[in-house]
């Protein structure tokens, strides 16, 4: 048995190791020739502490001339809240900017307290340029230079000593290129951002109105001639407040580097190695060891016992009645064999409508990962993952529709036509309206986050125009297939069920089922966690594949031996109880994400706990059903195969 446990382990590690994701371009790299304009654009103005992603040029910062212009955009980043604008920012290939004036802005007392408010929430600016997030530049505690990669960098900060706001009105753009060999152009493999709070002042104590050409011209007594600016030449911090001239200005960086196109993107997706690696293996480590003991000891308990039991019953059969009589009585799982598969006493067809809807949650999740997982999902490609989510999520509805279907024609269910509406419109009628309640709240704040009506048309076209239809279509197929069999005979009057003891009652065994499974996913679970609500990417998705596996296989094995150990003590109403078990793991993970949600240092706005909870509510819900279904149709399996092992009279 240690022998096979060793080798199960290498065999896992060793597939694992062909599940790193990688990065499949899907644009075609632009070389841009020296001189040549490098666009720089804005995204939504971000923060970990509302979650309420806002418009760039809510706040007064510098326009564009002629306004800014919206760029192209799927619906995957309409729903996620990107909302990518055009800037006044002018870049060149390979020309350096020594602190260009780029505007002026006189704040009135709402846009003071505007700015100040969204700096003391965190909103962090999130630039691109050539498809590259801006990267954000800082010091830290110590004064070393460091980077992150994901999130943006801040708009401003607030003192430790008063609660007054200073705006970062000065940014350093560092520029990052790449020559390929036999191009004639050159290639941005970098995109840095290290944002300045400086009080601005012209020389000669010159006061530019913010119209004239003139204030583009004129030089700065804060800024030094044709030298980049430097933290430590900073006299005062540009503060926010009302009737202040605000002058905005940048300085442009180029760098050589042999980053090639393919791999600039390897160090926003590691953070720069902030991640060991080694934490995701102990997570996927500590995923196979769980799994591993559970099937020891699921194959060291059922095995043993069953084919005991089996043996047992079967020699029973056997007997004369006089024999019969001088044996004891007979005990265990045999006896409920006229009541095992009598179908749930209470809410069958919801219990059809759950499985089938777990099944093409699950289905739908699972393919998306491999996707992902493959490299053809990248963060690279903003709204990927949601559009792929949505389009697998509804075309998997045929699964749905055949899988309640086949289970509510063997529970000789009548309202078929219900039971297949309530499957098409159940789950994704929740997640709809929910998210169109959670959409007003957004477009009262005025956030990006706020899906545009079309968006919404088109989502509701998909569910009633391919979702629904599909699920039809699979109920259709169920319901023409054959009958599922079972190997025995439902007797008409339902057995009493004895006293169960303490620990083996239903709740009990429900409440504590979910334990060893969410011990399984946990450490994976904090880094989706992480990706989902601090604006982190999250790109090992060959682990994510791996402990989603491993999570359905730790799952079934748990409720098949509870449900085992159930009918044993002569339960026979093992349908519900296998569902709830199985799913009981949702609830752990709605209880971890409520401590997990303090990591965020929330805001007191109450849409941002609405939204946070709501969410994950939906989340867990959706991996209740999955896992639910996943112990109710291993269950199933389970409960068919051992009773059409016994002789029955």
């Amino acid at each position: 048995m240690r022998s096979f446990a060793a080798k199960a382990s290498v065999a896992a590690v060793a597939f694992l190791r062909t599940c790193h994701g990688f990065y499949v371009p899907g644009v075609k790299p632009h070389e841009f020739l020296p001189g040549e304009e490098v666009p720089m654009k804005v995204n939504s103005l971000t923060s970990i502490h509302t979650q309420l992603p806002k418009d760039y040029y809510r706040l007064p910062f510098c326009r564009p001339t002629g306004g800014p212009k919206m760029a192209s955009e799927n619906l995957g980043e309409f729903l996620t809240g990107n909302k990518i604008q055009n800037s006044a920012y002018s870049i060149n290939m390979l020309r350096e900017v020594f602190c260009q004036v780029l505007c002026q802005v006189t704040l009135t007392p709402i846009e003071a307290k505007s700015l100040a408010t969204h700096i003391k929430y965190g909103y962090h600016n999130n630039w691109i340029i050539d498809n590259l997030p801006g990267a954000s530049v800082g010091l830290t505690g110590t004064g070393r230079h460091q980077t992150h990669y994901a999130g943006g960098f801040p708009i401003g900060f607030i003192t430790q000593d008063s609660p007054e706001a200073f705006v970062y009105n000065h940014v350093n753009i560092i520029l990052e290129y790449h020559n390929p060999e036999g191009k004639e152009g050159h290639r941005v493999v970098g995109f840095a951002v290290e944002p300045m709070s400086i009080n601005h002042h012209y020389a000669g104590g010159f006061q530019w109105d913010g119209m004239s050409s003139d204030g583009f011209t004129k030089p700065l007594d804060t800024c030094i001639a044709n030298q980049h600016a430097d933290r430590n030449n900073i006299g005062d911090f540009q503060r926010v407040r009302p009737g202040e001239n605000i002058i905005y200005t940048y300085d442009v960086m180029w760098r050589y580097s042999e980053t090639a196109w393919a791999s600039r993107w390897d160090v926003y997706l590691s953070e720069d190695h902030m991640v060991p690696a080694q934490v995701h293996w102990y997570s996927i480590t500590n995923s196979i060891l769980v799994v591993l003991f559970l099937s020891l000891l699921v194959v060291s308990i059922l095995v043993r016992n069953l084919r005991r039991d089996i043996a047992g019953y079967n020699a029973m059969a056997s007997l004369t009645d006089e024999e019969k009589e001088e044996e004891a009585e007979e005990s265990g799982w045999k006896l409920v064999h006229a009541d095992v598969f009598r179908p749930p006493q209470n809410w069958p067809m919801a219990y059809c409508i759950m499985v089938g809807s777990g099944v093409q949650i699950g289905v739908s999740g699972f393919v998306t990962i491999l996707l992902a997982a493959v490299g053809f999902l990248s963060p690279a490609r903003r709204g990927s993952l949601m559009t792929s989510v949505l389009v697998f999520y509804m075309l998997c509805g045929c699964l749905a529709g055949y899988v309640s279907s086949r289970l509510y024609k063997s529970f000789r269910g009548r309202q078929w036509q219900l039971c297949t509406l309530f499957t098409a419109t159940g789950f994704p009628g929740l997640c709809f309206f929910t998210f169109i309640f959670f959409n007003t709240i957004l477009a009262f704040f005025r956030s990006t986050a706020s899906v545009p009506f079309l968006d919404l048309v088109i989502v509701a076209a998909m569910w009633c125009c391919v979702s629904i239809p599909l699920v039809f279509l699979g109920a259709y197929f169920g319901y023409k297939a054959e009958t599922i069999s079972f190997p025995t005979v439902t007797s008409t009057i339902a057995r009493a069920i004895p006293e169960q003891t303490t620990f083996m009652k239903p709740i009990a065994a429900i409440l504590s089922a979910g334990m060893v499974p969410f011990a399984a996913a946990y450490v994976e679970l904090f880094f989706i966690m992480t990706s989902l609500w601090m604006d982190q990417f999250y790109y090992v998705f060959g682990f994510t594949l791996g402990v989603y596996v491993i999570l359905l296989i730790t799952v079934s094995e748990v409720t098949v031996l509870l449900c085992y150990y159930q009918l044993c003590f002569e339960n026979h109403r093992w349908w519900w109880f296998t569902f709830l078990t199985s799913g009981s793991i949702a609830g752990y993970t709605f209880v971890y994400s409520a401590f997990w949600f303090k990591s965020l240092e929330a805001s007191r706005m109450l849409i941002t706990y609405l939204l946070y909870f709501g969410y994950m509510f939906l989340i867990s819900s959706a991996l209740f059903l999955v896992t639910g279904s996943m112990g109710a149709l291993v269950s199933l399996w389970f409960v068919r195969k051992i009773f059409s092992t016994i002789k029955v009279d």
